[in-house]
């Protein structure tokens, strides 16, 4: 079963997540927040949805312009958390002058990732066996999501969180790997962490993040086994589609080559905050 262009781009624009220790400011028009400071990006936009209208522009004096006021306004706000760095997602819903708006105000592009699906209404595909022999564990303890969340520091950046913090995610996880709504698998190669992924389960798709394989492990297929294992946890716990967001240069071939298609991307800029 295919899937719509629809769908897949209504699933992505309504995936958003924000742990429960970040900070938030949400209006109509935007959100900004504000990660842990472990986190990689620890100052993000998630949404932009400026008005239509050109009144914000014609009560600034800027008539015509309503979208680059709005803009401004989002910065102007965010400069006041005394950060560098604002990374902002222009994403599907973005309108797309956006990304000129931001390389006028010193933006470049941080990570690009192509949006990708698959249909799961007749279960997960069948994909290549790792090159090796692997290991796959859920992270329910707080060993094995410390080993998870360490190959995805050294993979993405970041720090580790502090033990407190692992030991909280551990125990939620426990409860949302049983329950069907997802968690972490990492993979061991002879008993060392060599790579990890997630998924969570929301209104029937499976959204997969965070997957990574450290440098020395990668090409045997570790990724693969990943993703297998989280596609058939999908499949089983009701998911009819499998959303993923891959960074273009690593992870968006394989998930062609295991079926998947891309409907559209997401682009990240780094804005100074001056």
């Amino acid at each position: 079963m295919s899937l719509s262009a629809e769908r897949v781009v209504a699933a992505s624009n309504a995936w958003t997540w924000i742990p429960d220790n970040a900070t938030t400011e949400a209006t109509q028009e935007y959100l900004l927040v504000r990660f842990p400071d472990y986190f990689e990006h620890p100052f993000e936009l998630l949404r932009f949805s400026p008005p239509e209208a050109p009144a914000a522009a014609e009560a600034s004096g800027a008539p015509g312009d309503a979208l680059a006021v709005a803009v401004d306004k989002v910065l102007d706000r965010a400069r006041r958390f005394g950060l560098p760095d604002l990374y902002w997602w222009v994403r599907m819903d973005s309108p797309p002058e956006v990304a000129d708006l931001l390389a006028k105000r010193g933006g470049t592009v941080e990570e690009t990732l192509d949006v990708l699906a698959v249909a799961l209404t007749a279960g997960a595909p069948e994909l290549l066996q790792p090159a090796r022999e692997l290991a796959l564990r859920w992270a329910t303890d707080v060993s094995t999501l410390r080993d998870g969340t360490q190959v995805g520091v050294d993979v993405f950046g970041g720090s580790m969180p502090p033990e407190d913090r692992l030991a909280e995610e551990a125990k939620r996880d426990r409860g949302t790997v049983a329950s069907g709504d997802g968690g972490l698998v990492v993979a061991y190669a002879d008993g060392e962490p060599v790579g990890s992924g997630g998924i969570a389960i929301a209104d029937g798709v499976a959204r997969l993040w965070g997957g990574a394989v450290r440098q020395e492990a990668r090409r045997q297929g570790v990724y693969r086994a990943i993703l297998a294992a989280r596609l058939r946890y999908g499949a089983a716990h009701g998911a009819t589609m499998a959303l993923v967001k891959g960074r273009v240069e690593t992870s968006a071939p394989i998930l062609r080559q295991a079926g998947f298609t891309a409907y559209g991307q997401e682009i990240m800029y780094r804005v100074p905050l001056p």
